[in-house]
């Protein structure tokens, strides 16, 4: 994958996608850990997460993702997933999108994916820039995650109509890719189908 830009601030290109990332960020993707550039050594993945452990990596769209809603106009976007863990019980993700156009960024989320010990009882907790902040919960099975908003928060000042439910089903195709749907019901809707996008991965 070529890198191209300044010193400081290099552009990832891949096939029909461009994103900008810091090298600082680049070192701590190829190593999978920002404690590796402190002479650490990589930790070992909780065995608690094994259920999870076909999400980790780093994963680019591939095509663009779909965006559909009754009250928007559909639209294309490129994403970015990087889930990873530090050795803890739980993944840490993010999902960063951008404009497939002018690369300008879109919907930013992050956060964290835990399972119940001894469980198939997956809580996914995420913050995200539109001012919500969301926990879901769901079940593993197999390579296939399926959750649901068990509570939603948003900020005081965040744009109407109020989303009250969100629903996600993460599966790993026999292909080797990462898909994501997202379906969403607001104030004025019923639960639709807002996202669909399909990763494939770049790094571990």
């Amino acid at each position: 994958m070529p890198l191209v830009g300044p010193a400081h601030f290099l552009w990832v290109l891949a096939p029909g996608v461009l994103f900008p990332r810091s090298r600082a960020t680049l070192k701590n993707l190829g190593e999978c850990w920002a404690g590796a550039s402190w002479g650490m050594e990589p930790p070992v993945m909780h065995p608690v997460l094994e259920p999870l452990s076909w999400m980790l990596g780093t994963w680019l769209s591939d095509p663009p993702g779909a965006g559909t809603f009754p009250t928007l106009q559909p639209f294309p976007y490129l994403e970015e997933a990087h889930i990873s863990h530090v050795g803890q019980p739980m993944l840490n993700f993010t999902f960063n999108a951008f404009h497939p156009d002018t690369r300008k960024p879109m919907h930013r989320e992050c956060g964290f994916i835990r399972l119940q010990p001894d469980t198939n009882k997956v809580a996914f907790v995420s913050a995200q820039n539109t001012g919500i902040v969301e926990v879901e919960e769901g079940e593993v099975s197999g390579r296939e995650l399926s959750i649901s908003s068990h509570s939603i928060a948003r900020i005081s000042f965040a744009k109407e109509p109020r989303v009250e439910q969100i629903t996600r089903r993460f599966r790993l195709t026999a292909e080797g890719k990462l898909e994501q749907t997202v379906s969403m019901a607001t104030a004025t809707q019923p639960l639709t189908q807002h996202l669909h996008v399909t990763y494939r991965k770049v790094t571990p």
